[in-house]
């Protein structure tokens, strides 16, 4: 009798109780929720950030195109202009391809164009709607300060 009851004192000493492995994988699970939580505002943040370099990138080439063909394009030609030779006039005599392709924004929605400009003083709005896809609210980023208005 005396070997039954020093294995069994071993045996419950020896493993995690159901309790405690749910109180620690509680606790896990909270603290990857805070975690998922921290990131996505950065995630968010790093979507904007690439944004607005794409805008820059964009303001780029819209000025080079601007120096080829004196003007920059129009509202109907948009950012394909810089792809593609436009057709719609005034069709630009000394165009060139600026872009390989239209660019689309963090979101994966194209960026809009609008000539002659509404909201920025470079005389061309270029913006994305923004995380939410909707035109003309607070989230939509372009080549404008937030708030302004021409």
């Amino acid at each position: 009798m005396k070997i039954q009851t020093q294995k069994s004192k071993l045996r419950s000493a020896s493993g995690f109780t159901l309790i405690e492995i749910v109180i620690v994988l509680t606790i896990i699970v909270i603290l990857s929720a805070g975690v998922i939580k921290l990131l996505k505002g950065n995630v968010e943040f790093t979507k904007e950030l690439t944004t607005e370099q794409g805008i820059e990138k964009i303001a780029t080439q819209i000025q080079l195109y601007e120096a080829r063909n004196m003007r920059p394009p129009t509202t109907e030609q948009g950012i394909k202009a810089l792809v593609e030779k436009p057709t719609i006039e005034p069709v630009p005599e000394r165009w060139m391809p600026f872009l390989e392709e239209v660019p689309k924004d963090a979101w994966g929605n194209e960026y809009k164009y609008r000539y002659p400009a509404q909201k920025s003083k470079k005389g061309y709005d270029l913006y994305s709607m923004g995380a939410n896809g909707i035109e003309g609210d607070e989230d939509d980023i372009g080549n404008w300060k937030p708030g302004a208005t021409k």
